[in-house]
C-alpha cells in the first residue's frame, strides 16, 4: 500500500503546486492595462491598492464613489487631491517632491504597492485622469503600475459587486525617487527646435493645434513649431470607452517618426499623458517623455516660438461670440 499512497501524495503536491502557480499568474501578467476579470480575482491581495480617481471631470468625485465603488478602493479626486499643482504662478504643473511623498504616502501607497488606477470609464478626457495620475506615480518612482482598462463603468457592466461609503487609507511613510527620463521641460522642448534631433507631439484637438482655439491659462494661440498633430482621442474609442486594439494604436502613432526621442505635450499635461502613456507603455517606445508644463508653460514667455493658422477673421469671430 505505500508506494501508491506515495504516489497519491506526490500527485496533491503537483496539483496544488499547479493551483499556486495558476494563481499567481494574472499578478505576473499584469499590465499597463488591466482588465475587470484580472482586477476581480486580485482583490484582497497584499499590497494591493485600487485607486478610484473619480472627479468633476467625469462628472464624478468622491460624492459617486461613495456611492458605488470597487470594494476595498480608495478615493483620490484627480481635480482636487493635488495630482496637479499651481508653481511659479503656473497651473497644473507636477507637484515638489514633498507634495508628492505626501500625497502618495497619505494614499497607503509605497514601493511595494501594486496600484491599479481606477477612472470612471465614460470619456478620453476622463482616461487622461488615469494616465496623468500613471505618469506621476512612475514619475515619483512607483513602477508596479496598471490603469482598469474600461474603468468604474466597465467594473460595473460585467456586473461585479461594488461598495458603499468611504475606504480610509492606512498612511505610510513613501520616499519619492524621481525620474526624469520621463519629464520634460522648456529646455529640452528648446533643444530638440535647436538641433532638430527630437519629435514634439501635440495631443490636443485640431483647432487648438491650428490655433482656432486656445486654453483660458496660455497665452497665445497656435502649436509649438513643428509639432506632429496627434488627437489624445483618437486613440480612443468613444463606443466601448476603452482605448482602441493595440494594432489600431500603433496605425494611429506612425506618423511619429521612429527611432527618435518624443516628447507629447498639450494645454496642461493632461491629454498629453494619454499619448505618452499609449507611446511609451502600450507601443513600447523608448525614450518617450511628458512636457507637463505644455503650452501653459511655453508660451508664459512670448519670446518663445508658436506656430498659427489663426486669423484676423478668427479674431473678428471671438470679439462678436460667433464661434471659433
Amino acid at each position: 500500500m505505500r508506494p501508491p499512497l506515495l504516489s497519491l501524495v506526490r500527485m496533491l503536491v503537483l496539483a496544488l503546486a499547479a493551483i499556486s502557480a495558476a494563481a499567481s499568474a494574472p499578478a505576473q501578467e499584469a499590465g499597463p492595462l488591466v482588465s475587470v476579470d484580472w482586477l476581480k480575482l486580485q482583490l484582497g491581495q497584499p499590497n494591493l491598492v485600487i485607486l478610484d480617481v473619480r472627479s468633476a471631470i467625469d462628472g464624478g468625485g468622491v460624492e459617486a464613489y461613495a456611492r458605488a465603488h470597487i470594494p476595498g478602493a480608495v478615493h483620490s479626486d484627480y481635480d482636487k487631491a493635488g495630482w496637479r499643482a499651481t508653481r511659479d504662478g503656473l497651473p497644473f504643473m507636477l507637484p515638489t517632491i514633498a507634495q508628492l511623498e505626501k500625497l502618495i504616502g497619505e494614499l497607503g501607497i509605497d514601493e511595494d504597492s501594486r496600484v491599479v488606477i481606477v477612472p470612471a470609464g465614460v470619456s478620453a478626457t476622463d482616461f487622461g485622469s488615469a494616465t496623468r495620475v500613471y505618469w506621476t506615480l512612475k514619475v515619483a518612482g512607483l513602477s508596479r503600475l496598471s490603469i482598469l482598462d474600461g474603468g468604474q463603468a466597465a467594473w460595473v457592466a460585467a456586473g461585479y459587486g461594488v461598495e458603499t461609503g468611504t475606504n480610509t487609507p492606512s498612511p505610510t511613510i513613501f520616499t519619492a525617487s524621481l525620474n526624469r527620463d520621463l519629464m520634460a521641460v522648456t529646455a529640452d522642448v528648446e533643444k530638440i527646435l535647436g538641433d532638430g534631433n527630437g519629435a514634439l507631439v501635440d495631443a490636443r484637438a485640431p483647432p487648438y493645434f491650428l490655433g482656432k482655439l486656445k486654453a483660458d491659462a496660455a497665452q497665445a494661440y497656435g502649436h509649438i513649431p513643428g509639432a506632429i498633430s496627434l488627437d489624445s482621442e483618437t486613440f480612443y474609442d468613444p463606443k466601448t470607452n476603452r482605448l482602441r486594439p493595440r494594432a489600431e494604436l500603433a496605425a494611429i502613432a506612425a506618423r511619429v517618426p521612429a527611432a527618435v526621442p518624443v516628447v507629447t505635450y498639450c494645454n496642461t499635461g493632461h491629454w498629453a499623458s494619454t499619448d505618452w502613456f499609449v507611446l511609451s507603455e502600450l507601443l513600447g517606445r523608448r525614450d518617450v517623455r511628458l512636457y507637463y508644463g505644455s503650452t501653459v508653460d511655453w508660451t508664459s514667455d512670448p519670446a518663445r516660438p508658436v506656430s498659427s493658422s489663426r486669423t484676423k477673421w478668427d479674431d473678428i469671430k471671438r470679439f462678436f461670440r460667433l464661434g471659433t
